[in-house]
């Protein structure tokens, strides 16, 4: 390529570079950001368009060691070592066990555990008969002086770095040992490891420097015409880049709603054109509406398949709803009212308020049993949570669709025509079965399945009629056709899928890709 070519394709960054320097010339990042007043991306930018067009060449690298102070170190410079204020509190409370110690001074038990035994095998400090910890008066050890004035020095640095070659070789032993490269939270110092990459102009960089000067090409022509220019007459003097009409302008990507929540909201809308009214609810649920409210027993091996992530604070819920919570403890301990013999249990009631996070979406159903109204049709997304093994069909959160039907005349026909609504309309399977299965909340039990062109037969969702333990217990006293659907497996089907985790894929082309098939 000749000179001429490559000066049309120089930007002012490789240009000011060019004519400032010669090949005799050392060239850093620090140099440019110093010199020609770069930051440090654009010195970088710099060297890598210089590099590729074979203008300048790495010299050599050189590695560099710093120290980096971490916020528990910051701590330590402000309020002291747990090593310092153990011993200055010796010195002005007298003799104190361990245990005293960590707890006047807000320290772990396991910190003044190990700083005693480092102190008391220098002889600063020592056990009396007490078993108390008792300062010597001996003199600290150059340690810890040497650890403040590090802790110093890292705080009054502007950027809280230590570089290993500026260190004398007493601090550079010491801080050896209060630096950690990983898992820094517990050290005062975290381990750093830079390199600086030194460069050359090229023989060639000669020539395309004599071409930029005879041009008159500084690297500081004007690059856009501005209102200011316009307004205040200096582009009259100004002298412009060129400008390559043949590059073919930047892409302008809208921004666009993600594929699955297109077709989240598809669902929404289709629900609610047939008459449905749609209900939510929180992840977080008591285990009273999320199993015991659907007749699940707290003893059953019926809860296993619903392994549940239990919530750490709170425990438990302060109370569940009346006369909701009676009925369904009569319900499980002897029927209630519902005719049935229930599971002859004495229920617990500090299990029922035990906090978890929504492992189906069925609980909506049941908070929405409490308050529906005869006749009626409700339906609700809802994101789940359970334990499982993730693959191509299972994930340990997703998405659901539950919906009820509420009515005298509704049977197992009227369910059995939604689910091939849901199958047939929504998914777009062309092959759907209809299998028997097994729920503690609904007789008869339907699962329904469809075909997947490349991953096979899987099932879609299950579904049934309420029994009258749950309807009952709810206040409700008719039929209710109830259904779950994994609706992001029927997003596998509709968007033409083959793994679920692509729904949620950080691979933001093949997600643009995914929105313009719809």
């Amino acid at each position: 390529m000749d000179a001429q070519t490559i000066i049309k394709n120089l930007h002012p960054l490789e240009i000011k570079v060019l004519r400032a320097y010669t090949s005799k010339d050392e060239l850093t990042s620090e140099k440019l950001q110093k010199e020609l007043d770069y930051k440090e991306g654009h010195a970088n930018q710099a060297f890598s368009w210089l590099t590729g067009k074979g203008l300048t060449e790495v010299v050599r690298k050189e590695p560099h060691t710093f120290f980096e102070i971490t916020e528990l170190g910051r701590k330590y410079a402000e309020v002291g070592t747990p090593e310092a204020r153990i011993v200055k509190f010796l010195k002005e409370k007298g003799p104190h066990a361990l245990p005293q110690i960590a707890s006047e001074l807000s320290l772990e038990n396991k910190d003044v555990g190990s700083a005693f035994g480092t102190l008391s095998k220098e002889g600063v400090l020592s056990m009396d008969a007490e078993k108390k910890a008792v300062y010597s008066g001996k003199e600290l050890p150059a340690r810890m002086t040497l650890t403040e004035k590090l802790l110093s020095k890292a705080i009054a640095a502007a950027d809280g770095l230590l570089e290993q070659t500026t260190l004398l070789a007493e601090e550079n032993s010491i801080i050896g040992d209060l630096a950690k490269k990983r898992g820094a939270a517990n050290s005062a110092f975290r381990i750093v490891e830079r390199e600086t990459v030194v460069y050359k102009l090229t023989a060639d960089a000669a020539e395309i420097k004599k071409a930029l000067e005879a041009a008159g090409v500084t690297g500081n022509e004007t690059g856009a015409i501005t209102s200011k220019i316009l307004v205040d007459g200096s582009w009259k003097n100004s002298s412009f880049r060129g400008y390559n009409i043949s590059i073919p302008p930047a892409r302008i990507i809208p921004g666009r709603t993600s594929a699955y929540v297109s077709f989240l909201e598809s669902v929404k809308d289709k629900l609610c054109s047939l008459g449905f009214e749609e209900f939510d609810g929180p992840l977080v649920e008591s285990e009273f509406w999320n199993c015991d409210a659907l007749f699940m027993p707290q003893f059953h091996a019926a809860r296993d398949i619903h392994d549940v992530y239990s919530i750490k604070n709170p425990t438990h819920a302060k109370f569940i709803e009346e006369p909701y919570l009676s009925n369904v403890a009569a319900a499980h301990k002897d029927g209630g009212n519902t005719g049935s013999r229930g599971w002859n249990y004495e229920f617990d009631h500090e299990m029922t308020r035990r906090l978890i996070l929504r492992s189906q979406g069925t609980v909506l159903s049941a908070h929405q049993l409490a308050k529906a109204k005869i006749p009626g049709k409700y339906f609700g997304i809802a994101r789940c949570f359970r334990y499982d093994k993730v693959d191509a069909t299972h994930l340990s959160d997703f998405y659901q669709t539950e919906g009820i039907v509420l009515g005298d005349d509704v049977n197992l026909k009227t369910l059995l025509g939604f689910l091939e609504m849901f199958a047939v309309e929504i998914a777009g399977a062309t092959e759907v079965k209809y299998v028997p299965g097994y729920f503690p909340f609904t007789e008869p039990s339907v699962e329904v399945h469809i075909k997947h062109p490349v991953l096979g037969w899987f099932e879609l969702g299950g579904s049934g009629i309420f029994r009258p333990e749950v309807t009952k217990a709810m206040g409700v006293d008719c039929p209710v056709l109830a259904w779950g659907i994994g609706i992001d497996r029927m997003a596998l089907m509709a968007l033409g899928l083959n793994d679920l985790r692509e729904l949620f894929s950080s691979d933001i082309e093949q997600v643009r890709l995914r929105k313009a098939k719809l």
